[in-house]
């Protein structure tokens, strides 16, 4: 079945007998057992719930692995991953984290007794001199956030495999319509379904998808024992905006690019971070993992002066956190989404008070541009 059918029809299983063609929201805490040793599959709502389980199976179909999770949120689920790990074990991650990711690791993990080394894992050669007898893991983001750094999912694949440690891949900013890192030979993929998957701005949601039963029993415990679930409504919201999926991905897309290459042009823009740029250092590892390449660029501008005007200056494109949704936002990595990471160590990433990510939406890439070339000029 093609992934856009999948995306609409990934999960075939009927839940009530209305002919109801969206799936119903199963919103009960709650459901009654048939008789004494008997149930319907369905118990409490923290544990397992119709809607989700259909979110599920439509997740798990579309990353082709064994079992998805729905979590409340993209940082419950990685903290979820995070609890297959034992004080003492040491993993090694992408430095180039989301923010989020970043204060979890050093200020809940770290507390746990677990161990990290923050390395650019698109420097194959750094990975290995890093592993320990106690390393577990290996956690990627690709493409990163906001240096945009890409991974070779299937050479991390190869080291991991070499020594016996886990693959977690955060797939959030392709999503598994333009990258399918479990093929690559990945263990777990993670998402914040808050952005592309649900795709409108309007919940939060994550997911953890996994190639082995065992890992996924593991996972389910966790899941029902820490009680991170995502709700009925939620997962009614991301089963709706999982069905435009591919539409919106490809029009974000589009309008990316242009920008991108609009924004290469521009004088007061000294550097432009977009994987479908030919000139991005991971084009070709891209072009060979991915069927595309998003809808989210990073830029540098001039100076702080030019930062802020653009940030205050704009009406169309919307100065917010998060993305992935329809609308186009502009984000501040240094204030928001990477404030808590010590300066010294931002700024050595390039996250300084002259960068700007901008996560692409739907709107006409006309307006965006010209949205752009005013506040850029200083209008």
């Amino acid at each position: 079945m093609d992934f856009s059918t999948l995306c609409i029809h990934g999960n075939i299983e009927k839940y009530d007998n209305t002919g109801a063609v969206s799936v119903p929201i199963f919103q009960s805490a709650t459901f009654a057992h048939p008789g004494v040793g008997e149930s319907t599959g369905f118990d409490y709502t923290r544990q397992q719930n119709p809607t989700r389980e259909h979110l599920e199976n439509v997740i798990k179909k579309l990353e082709g692995g064994v079992d998805a999770i729905a979590f409340a949120t993209g940082m419950a689920a990685i903290s979820a991953v995070m609890e297959l790990f034992s004080p003492g074990d040491h993993i090694i991650a992408s430095d180039d984290l989301y923010g989020g990711s970043h204060r979890l690791f050093h200020h809940i993990s770290m507390k746990n007794g677990i161990g990290f080394d923050l390395v650019n894992t698109s420097e194959l050669s750094l990975l290995e001199g890093l592993i320990r007898p106690n390393t577990k893991a290996l956690f990627v983001e690709t493409p990163t956030n906001p240096m945009m750094q890409v991974t070779d999912i299937a050479a991390v694949a190869e080291i991991a495999k070499k020594h016996q440690l886990l693959l977690i891949v955060d797939n959030t900013f392709l999503t598994p319509y333009y990258q399918q890192p479990l093929k690559l030979g990945a263990d777990i993929v993670i998402h914040s379904g808050t952005k592309y998957l649900g795709g409108h701005n309007d919940t939060l949601a994550g997911f953890t998808v996994v190639n082995d039963e065992e890992i996924a029993e593991r996972l389910r415990f966790i899941y029902k024992t820490t009680g991170a679930c995502l709700s009925p409504f939620d997962s009614w919201l991301l089963i709706r905006g999982i069905k435009t999926l591919p539409i919106r991905m490809d029009k974000q897309q589009e309008n990316a690019e242009k920008i991108a290459n609009w924004l290469c042009e521009q004088e007061k823009i000294t550097a432009v971070h977009y994987v479908g740029l030919p000139t991005h250092e991971g084009y070709e590892i891209s072009k060979r993992q991915a069927t595309g390449s998003g809808g989210m660029i990073s830029f540098e501008v001039d100076s702080e002066e030019t930062a802020k005007h653009i940030l205050e200056g704009v009406s169309i494109i919307q100065y917010a956190e998060s993305l992935g949704g329809v609308e186009t936002l502009i984000t501040y990595p240094m204030l928001q989404t990477h404030g808590d990471i010590p300066e010294e160590e931002r700024e050595a990433k390039g996250i300084n008070n002259r960068l700007l990510r901008l996560s692409v939406g739907i709107e006409s890439a006309q307006d965006l541009i010209a949205e752009l070339a005013r506040v850029i000029k200083g209008e």
